[in-house]
């Protein structure tokens, strides 16, 4: 008998469906090797001396395997109570050849049964392919059960807030996300930390900038004490209804969350104000996050460049590197006293050398096992409150798999540059002069990686030629600037220029979004000069196919993105000068 049960010569028309049987002690179909009539016999006390048992085949001289058969429904008995001899194999093949040689077959698979082989063993390849099998089908089935389970859990885990904004998880633009850092006292063993009793202030807040392409990410953080302007900020209720907290000038940035009642689309709010950049989403914590995230992943390394000791944050460390995680994780990015200038600027480089060190400890080890994972995104999600565009399991892994492209060395941490506020020593405001470029950066989707603004081979572009002011000779027209823009503009290119030919052309006949100027090949010179001057982006140059006259001018529209004359409205290529920054791959910072 071969292993797709045929028979040997003289019974190859048996049936070999009707040769596997469900045994219902095990669950599973046997073979079983009655082909022609003869009927095993039954248990082992009607067995004849010299019979070969199933399970000793080298004893006597029979053959016949012993095992009971399971009785079927509709098996015919006979007067014993013994199943018929025969069975619906012989009985088919009777069928088909006739009454007479239906005999004869029962006759010679009478003698067959009496010798029949043993039951043939699986090939290797055939118990790989059946194992394979389960292995597959029980993967799928219990994989879906657990990521159905996990979704769950996860989605209970998560809490949202409506603020307004219903913006998808993915988008094809750049991403920015809106980290807060809140300094509620919700959980256990916070008695040390924060403001007993309060909603929580928008402690910590950093502005995370993913480019469009996922090749760079800028992190902003936004001082807490900055003096800014809080706008008018609608909250949804519990009820259901929309209130409208009236907005505050001239107040710390850390207001903007808690008081007066405000969500964190209050901070999202003063943000997108302050910086100019839209916000796409917000992700909020409190002290807990820090706790159970670097528990997750089993602490991570900061380094202390002298010994700490802060009784306020009870953070004590020795000059070095530490592996740091649940309390003492919360106290090293809650100190400030005892490093840099006591201020909070000195405890943001502390938070930026941390958060580096935890993504590069979660893009190294902490995804390298499932139960890892699931540890970190179980900690993760009841940390984190999210507005409603990414508030749910699927969401969030959607928006995670979107941005987790960004290599570590290509992520930059930096400070909103600040001053010391002349009328309160506790607070500081905003320095124009680096902050502005550094927002515009942001805006215009410019990295601050430390090889910005050179080309493949390491070296800056070639200067192009420029033209002497005397020569610059361009028509301005106001095409969507502030109120009197053009004249401000030529105000200023012929007192603080030295552009004498440039000229007022009042209002431009439509509207632009952005500036744009209009030359000749021959005004090549001409427009290199201005749009240093103006600070003009690639994008706004516009140059015509035909030389232009001696004395024709060029064209300079000034569009929305126009502020004001001095301003520029590209953003540079380089970190402005003096504006504080690292990169998320640098393994040498150490807290001074």
């Amino acid at each position: 008998m071969d292993a797709q049960g045929r028979g040997q010569a003289g019974d190859n028309n048996v049936d070999p469906a009707d040769q596997w049987v469900f045994d219902p002690n095990t669950g599973n179909y046997e073979l079983r090797l009655d082909p022609t009539g003869q009927g095993p016999a039954r248990p082992a006390d009607r067995k004849a001396p010299g019979r070969r048992s199933a399970r000793n085949p080298g004893a006597g001289g029979g053959d016949t395997d012993t095992r009971p058969l399971p009785v079927q429904r509709g098996r015919r008995k006979d007067d014993a109570g013994e199943p018929a001899a025969g069975g619906r194999a012989a009985r088919r093949a009777a069928e088909r050849a006739g009454s007479a040689a239906a005999g004869g077959a029962v006759a010679a698979g009478g003698a067959a049964a009496g010798r029949r082989r043993p039951k043939p063993k699986k090939s290797g390849k055939r118990k790989f392919v059946y194992w394979t099998a389960g292995v597959v089908g029980f993967v799928l089935v219990a994989g879906c059960g657990t990521a159905f389970v996990i979704y769950q859990q996860l989605d209970g885990n998560i809490k949202k807030v409506d603020v307004g904004e219903e913006n998808s998880a993915v988008t094809d633009g750049p991403v920015n996300l809106l980290v807060i850092g809140t300094d509620a006292r919700t959980g256990k063993g916070d008695a040390g930390y924060g403001d007993s009793g309060s909603v929580g202030h928008a402690d910590t807040t950093i502005l995370m900038h993913v480019s469009k392409d996922r090749t760079n990410a800028t992190a902003l953080s936004i001082p807490r004490d900055l003096i800014t302007d809080i706008p008018d900020c609608p909250t949804k209720q519990p009820d259901g209804s929309t209130k409208v907290i009236p907005g505050q000038q001239h107040v710390r940035f850390n207001t903007s969350l808690g008081q007066e009642g405000r969500d964190p689309g209050c901070t999202w709010r003063t943000v997108e104000k302050l910086t100019g950049v839209k916000v796409n989403h917000f992700m909020m914590a409190d002290f807990n996050a820090v706790k159970d995230l670097s528990n997750a992943v089993d602490g991570v390394e900061v380094c202390a460049g002298k010994d700490i000791d802060d009784p306020k944050s009870h953070l004590k460390l020795t000059a070095g590197r530490h592996v740091v995680k649940g309390e003492q994780a919360l106290a090293f990015v809650r100190t400030r006293h005892a490093v840099g200038t006591g201020s909070d600027l000195s405890r943001i480089q502390l938070q930026q050398q941390f958060v580096g060190s935890l993504i590069r400890k979660l893009k190294s080890s902490a995804f390298s096992s499932p139960s890892k994972l699931l540890d970190v995104a179980q900690a993760a999600t009841k940390a984190l409150t999210v507005d409603t565009g990414i508030g749910s399991a699927s969401k969030l892994m959607d928006f995670g798999n979107d941005l987790k492209k960004v290599d570590l060395n290509k992520i930059t941490f930096a400070t909103v540059p600040v001053l010391d506020n002349p009328q309160d020593k506790a607070t500081v405001i905003l320095d124009g002069a680096k902050a502005d470029p550094l927002f515009k950066m942001v805006q215009q989707d410019h990295t601050l990686s430390k090889d910005a603004g050179k080309d493949k081979g390491g070296k800056k572009s070639a200067p192009v030629k420029k033209a002497p002011p005397e020569l610059v000779r361009v028509d301005v027209t106001n095409g969507g600037g502030p109120f009197g823009a053009a004249q401000e503009t030529v105000d200023w290119l012929q007192n603080n220029k030295g552009a004498r030919l440039s000229t007022n052309a009042g209002n431009a006949a439509e509207k632009l979004s952005a500036t744009r100027l209009e030359y000749a090949p021959n005004q090549a010179d001409q427009a290199a000069t201005l749009a240093e001057w103006m600070g003009l982006p690639k994008s706004a140059l516009k140059q015509t196919t035909a030389d232009a006259g001696a004395r024709v001018p060029m064209k300079l529209v000034l569009g929305k993105d126009f502020t004001a004359p001095g301003s520029p409205i590209e953003a540079p290529t380089e970190t402005p000068e003096g504006v504080q920054h690292v990169n998320a791959d640098d393994k040498n910072i150490c807290a001074k």
